[in-house]
């Protein structure tokens, strides 16, 4: 064989090789890591139906927009496409933008050099150069998979970023129940790549809500995962302050401790915790102190409960109403919401079109429907209606 033909034969395979990675590869590891397990069959009656497509039902976290899927249609990997969302009758999902992960998802302690997945998530599902090396990049890019989303099915996605466009969507709703509301969030501010200017980047690309730290301690502080467990830096006041004076929410999800209390004692607005379990409920790494969750309570903040073992030592439905209930009755039903951690490398025992099993059990185990109501999305709604920017 000649060597331009060997040449040839040579780009070809390694260009099917890529084109292999890239399309397969990413949906094998996802149906791999966002799994629905253990789902045993579950029959809603008719009374709860009718109740929880009544609800205006919120989720703080999913990590959707990692992976490539195109949410407008209804896939069977992982737990959050926008069918899905209409048949639990979600109306408001925060879409969270993951940017950095390690391997192993530790959550006792991780240094800030370890290896990272989204690095190598992003070279096998083909992303932009520009992600390969750039955090921001990579949460500029998933947020224009939301954009293009809304873009292209008006009448199923809308993108919220103010109490005006909240306002709109809520009346639009009236007539089209199954409008959903796409909010952008990061996962850790190391989305920032270390530069304050970045909060106003984001901001502009639709961002409204965003966590300081995930699983590395970085620039603005200590994570609850990373090896120094301190508090907020220098570099992280301003971009507190920063972010909240454009209105921008801020998440102490994987915040440790420290940086938790300092976050509070600077803060002006009320805080959340977008996806979590409760300590006293479930001893886990994962979750700070009861005691900092009613402070952040006190402060007029949302403690928003996941779905994953985690989090709660369970992924059973009837425990994760008993986290709610736990957490109700230690800061109040008027900070407790939904946070599920959906499409995050977690093993949960329903997807997004299920949630009416929660709903059931809630009911079941006597909470009043005006308490259900609160936690399944109106809290949610109400903090979002007097913390989101008004234009």
């Amino acid at each position: 064989m000649k060597k331009s033909n060997i040449a040839v034969v040579v780009m070809a395979t390694i260009f099917l090789g890529y084109v292999g990675v890239r399309t397969i590869v990413p949906g094998m590891l996802e149906k791999k890591m966002n799994q629905v397990v253990n789902a045993e069959p579950v029959t809603i009656d008719e009374e709860t139906i009718r109740f929880h497509n009544s609800l205006i039902v919120g989720d703080w976290h999913a990590d959707t927009l990692l992976w490539n899927r195109d949410i407008s249609d209804q896939s069977d990997v992982g737990h959050v496409d926008i069918p899905r969302l209409q048949q639990g009758n979600v109306a408001l999902q925060m879409f969270t933008t993951v940017t950095k992960s390690p391997a192993g998802l530790n959550y006792e302690k991780n240094a800030t050099d370890a290896a990272d997945n989204i690095t190598r998530l992003s070279l096998a599902q083909g992303w932009p150069i520009a992600t390969w090396t750039s955090l921001t990049a990579r949460a500029i890019h998933q947020a224009e998979k939301l954009l293009q989303q809304a873009n292209d099915h008006p009448n199923e996605l809308m993108l919220v970023t103010s109490q005006a466009t909240l306002s709109s969507f809520l009346k639009k709703r009236e007539s089209n129940p199954t409008l959903v509301a796409g909010l952008l969030g990061t996962e850790g501010s190391h989305a920032l790549d270390g530069e304050l200017e970045n909060i106003q980047v984001l901001y502009d690309k639709g961002f409204r809500m965003m966590s300081l730290q995930h699983f590395f301690d970085n620039k603005l502080g200590g994570s609850l995962h990373g090896t120094s467990q301190s508090g907020l830096t220098s570099f992280g006041s301003k971009a507190v302050e920063k972010m909240q004076a454009l209105g921008i929410i801020v998440d102490i999800s994987h915040s440790s401790e420290q940086t938790v209390r300092d976050v509070l004692a600077m803060s002006k607005a009320p805080l959340v915790v977008s996806h979590t379990g409760l300590k006293g409920h479930c001893d886990s790494k994962r979750n700070i102190s009861d005691s900092l969750m009613q402070q952040i309570a006190a402060a007029e903040g949302l403690i928003a409960v996941g779905y994953w073992d985690g989090a709660i030592c369970s992924t059973r439905p009837s425990d994760i109403a008993d986290a709610i209930i736990y957490g109700i009755n230690l800061v109040g039903e008027n900070h407790i919401a939904l946070g599920s951690d959906f499409d995050g490398a977690v093993a949960t025992e329903f997807d997004t079109s299920q949630l009416a099993i929660i709903t059931q059990i809630l009911l079941q185990k006597n909470v009043s429907k005006q308490t259900v109501a609160k936690v399944m999305g109106g809290n949610m709604l109400t903090f979002l209606q007097n913390n989101l920017p008004a234009q």
